[in-house]
């Protein structure tokens, strides 16, 4: 079991390949690629590339990711400081962009993808 106020491992990995599996559906993914997507980034620390949904927001080049129940999360601090590559499947068509973390007073967090770097 995780620490306090996350889910168990297996329990998000179970939820995450459900989730992308109805992202790709004939029947529902055409709605939920309008709310979701999936974003492509390398570990700081172990090199390995992952893959996640998250719900998202775009504005022209930015895109806006609010990251639910962040302490029970960790892919959103591989963008803390200056930030970092990230790959995000915007219809259906896989973008680069560059992703910065911020933290506000509230203990909320956002990252923000600029698809213009």
């Amino acid at each position: 079991m995780g620490h306090r106020g996350s889910f168990p491992s297996g329990f998000a990995r179970t939820l995450n390949a459900r989730v992308m599996a109805l992202r790709s559906s004939p029947r529902w993914g055409r709605f939920l690629r309008r709310h979701l997507t999936v974003i492509t980034y390398t570990g700081r620390r172990s090199g390995r590339t992952f893959s996640t949904p998250v719900s998202y927001r775009q504005t022209g080049d930015a895109v806006v990711i609010r990251v639910a129940m962040p302490d029970a999360k960790q892919w959103w601090r591989n963008f803390l400081d200056a930030g970092g590559p990230i790959s995000l499947n915007l219809d259906g068509v896989d973008r680069a962009g560059h992703a910065v973390a911020r933290r506000d007073d509230r203990g909320r967090v956002t990252v923000t993808v600029d698809l213009t770097r």
